[in-house]
């Protein structure tokens, strides 16, 4: 075990040290705001560092990234700002100066004129003209006239509203939040435009792609995604040779001929988790019913079915919460289940744990509807912008509520990871066989608590590299890293209690597991940011790291066949048939979902063309829920099944589980999937503003998908209902029980 240890520590200690590396170049190597935008021939100062700061204050306080995208960054209604700030200011450009030299459109003139029009603005555009002395950026006056024209454009997008944006009429009308906000996508445009200095390329990479000024794949972008590929199949042979040659080695041990567990006996504190499950389950169907609603805005814009709703629920409110309340009920029902089987690790209860439990969901109930009231006010512009910052959207995907609502988690996090860490150091101490699993469990435990003040690390004016940069360390390291090795170990220490597997090979397996998993998953946090305003080794180290993510994932098969043999070997153990079930599932939807179309978007060249499309939706909808949702659901049945002393009549599970399945499978292949592949063929043939533009979007064949996706929606929410109805029901019944 202390080999095993080793290489767990190793891979831990320098893959953060990698990370915060590249932290430190990200802060060092960011595009600068400038103190003021200067027009160069006439002296005048078109925007101010202030401007901008609270322009993208502004920007957050209106939903942000769940208003079109930054950087690719966010929805995928609207377009992505940035991409089209380029595009209409380039188009704006070429035509006056058609129209000033050889009085005619751009498109009529020949290859000559347009090559000598393209390659003026090629040069007035990507020539960097910050001065470090006194932090101004110089423009001309035929960019500035394309400047005024984008900032009449996008003022009236914002306060008259666009229904095929799905942004509502009066979404921002104040002028002076108006014009701050213009400043800031200006600047967006102006570092994913202009070359960093004494480069080829720009701030962001050269992302977006846009012929107009020659914002092309970088040479760095092409090596290190062949390179990812080479290094993603050696490691796939050399797991896979690994896996073979020792996954029969661990201690051989009899199945029990009945249930190890079916004379538990349950604390008041496991009694007093039962009613997450009721409040997880309604918060299931509320983000359903959000999704419903948040898909039809794509459709009609600002109405559902005729009925205006946008005035009320915009559909920046009804993504929010949708995607939001994912993260809520996925990580409360992963919290729950820690809370649940601390007792089991222990052998004992806690002094003060049921007031824990019961204040702990006080606390989730205030957080989760005082955040969502906190967003409402927020986007209807209620709030000051501090005190929007604190109370109601922060803007960011994934964490978009306000910084006191994340402090009060926060708070809670820490409350959880002390009443779960005592009952595993306890069974720590017991100095049985378990000790190495319970070690690595307590490790995964501190690790979730710990790594979710990462997400404070920023402020109310950090910049917007900074902001991901940190962003990406919440959603990719707790939610993907570390919540991903505490069900790693939750699975195994649940079977080694069924005495399906040994203790001592439960806890080498775990921490080989995790030492694999997190090998790729700590650095490969970096594919996220490839053209974020990050420097250039941001794109090497992702791209090799992330494929290295997805080896593991290629052997899921294994775990598929072992926990179908599970339920095979002995008679009692039908009686855990849906939990398994649910489990088998999760290894499915890692394989398709987080493996397959995970790395359809990873390597630099293929997230330079799709990011921000619906292939990223593929990729959410399968790995979010497909794993983590799933695996959530998984736990809430085998915390069930543990306390029932009842037979489980299975028709509504049956039905949940495949429906649930099947319509996830519909809505990826009739609607997101093909829709992502006409937006990918699209941006990499003309362009990436075109593959988010409203005239494809909005074309009658991708109309047609969208309609199509409300066959997979609705055998989907019929499997969300049937789940939610028997866990409800079996969970009233249990509460009812003496414990």
């Amino acid at each position: 075990m202390k080999k095993v240890w080793i290489v767990f520590s190793s891979v831990v200690v320098l893959s953060f040290i990698v990370l915060i590396w590249i932290g430190t170049e990200v802060y060092q190597t960011q595009p600068p705001i400038p103190e003021k935008v200067v027009v160069k021939e006439t002296g005048e100062v078109l925007y101010t560092k202030e401007a901008i700061q609270t322009g993208q204050n502004v920007w957050e306080s209106i939903g942000g990234m769940e208003v079109g995208s930054i950087w690719g960054h966010g929805s995928y209604v609207a377009p992505d700002w940035t991409a089209d700030w380029i595009h209409k200011e380039a188009v704006f450009m070429l035509e006056a100066w058609a129209q000033r030299d050889f009085q005619t459109n751009y498109d009529a003139l020949d290859v000559e004129k347009k090559a000598a029009l393209k390659a003026r603005l090629i040069k007035d555009i990507k020539t960097n003209t910050f001065n470090k002395s006194d932090g101004t950026i110089v423009i001309s006056e035929s960019r500035l006239a394309a400047i005024q024209s984008n900032i009449k454009h996008y003022t009236t997008i914002f306060s008259e509203g666009k229904a095929e944006y799905a942004i509502p009429r009066g979404a921002l009308v104040d002028p002076d939040k108006l014009q701050k906000l213009n400043a800031f996508l200006f600047w967006t445009s102006w570092a994913a435009s202009t070359n960093r200095p004494d480069k080829e390329y720009t701030y962001t990479s050269n992302w977006p792609h846009e012929p107009l000024i020659d914002n092309n794949i970088t040479k760095n972008s092409l090596i290190w995604s062949g390179l990812s590929i080479v290094l993603l199949l050696l490691f796939i042979g050399i797991l896979t040779f690994y896996y073979l040659r020792n996954h029969e080695k661990g201690e051989m041990l009899t199945k029990p001929d009945s249930d190890p567990l079916e004379n538990l006996k349950f604390t008041r504190s496991q009694k007093a988790v039962l009613k997450y499950f009721i409040v997880i389950s309604l918060l299931i169907g509320l983000q359903v019913i959000l999704g419903i609603l948040t898909v039809h805005y794509t459709v009609e814009g600002q109405a559902f079915f005729g009925f205006e709703l946008s005035q009320y629920l915009p559909y920046s409110i009804t993504r929010t919460w949708h995607t939001q309340l994912a993260i809520f009920w996925i990580a409360a029902t992963w919290l729950a289940t820690g809370l649940f089987l601390a007792p089991m690790i222990s052998g004992k209860e806690m002094k003060y744990q049921v007031f824990g439990i019961n204040f702990l969901f006080v606390a989730l109930i205030v957080i989760v509807f005082g955040s969502m009231l906190g967003e409402w006010l927020g986007v209807h512009q209620f709030l000051s912008l501090t005190m929007n910052f604190f109370f109601g959207h922060q803007g960011y995907e994934y964490m978009d509520l306000g910084r006191f609502w994340q402090i009060f988690l926060g708070i809670g996090l820490v409350l959880w990871v002390i009443m779960v860490s005592r009952h595993v150091i306890y069974g720590i101490r017991k100095n049985d066989s378990s000790k190495h699993l319970l070690i690595i469990l307590l490790v995964s435990v501190v690790a979730i608590g710990m790594f979710f003040f990462s997400g404070l690390m920023y402020g109310e004016n950090s910049s917007l590299p900074v902001i991901n940069y940190w962003r990406w360390w919440l959603v990719h390291l707790w939610v993907e890293g570390f919540f991903e090795v505490f069900a790693t170990v939750v699975i195994a220490f649940i079977f080694s209690r069924l005495k399906i597997i040994s203790s001592s090979t439960a806890g080498r397996v775990s921490i080989a597991s995790a030492s694999i998993f997190l090998a790729g998953g700590i650095i490969g946090t970096l594919h996220h940011l490839y053209y974020s305003g990050t420097p250039v080794q941001a794109i090497a180290l992702g791209a090799t790291f992330s494929a290295l993510e997805v080896v593991p994932l290629t052997l899921m098969g294994f775990e598929i066949r072992e926990n179908w043999n599970l339920l095979k070997s002995k008679q009692w153990m039908q009686k855990y048939k849906w939990p398994i079930f649910f489990f088998i599932s999760v290894a499915f939807w890692n394989f398709i979902g987080a493996g397959v179309f995970g790395f359809l978007i990873n390597p630099p060249i293929a997230l330079y063309y799709i990011q921000g499309l619906n292939t990223t939706a593929v990729h959410a909808h399968t790995a979010l829920f497909g794993v983590y949702g799933m695996l959530g659901m998984g736990f809430i049945l085998i915390c069930l099944r543990f306390y029932s002393d009842r037979a489980w009549e299975s028709t509504k599970l049956k039905r949940a589980f495949w429906l649930l399945n099947i319509g996830l499978v519909a809505m990826v292949a009739f609607s997101l999937l093909p829709i992502g592949i006409i937006q990918a063929y699209t941006s990499i043939t003309k362009g990436y503003s075109f593959a988010r533009d409203s005239d494809l979007l909005y074309s009658p064949v991708v109309q047609t998908l969208k309609w199509l996706r409300m066959i997979g929606d609705t055998i989907f929410s019929v499997g969300i209902f049937y789940f939610c109805w028997f866990t409800i029901n079996e969970t009233l019944y249990n509460y009812k029980r003496k414990a």
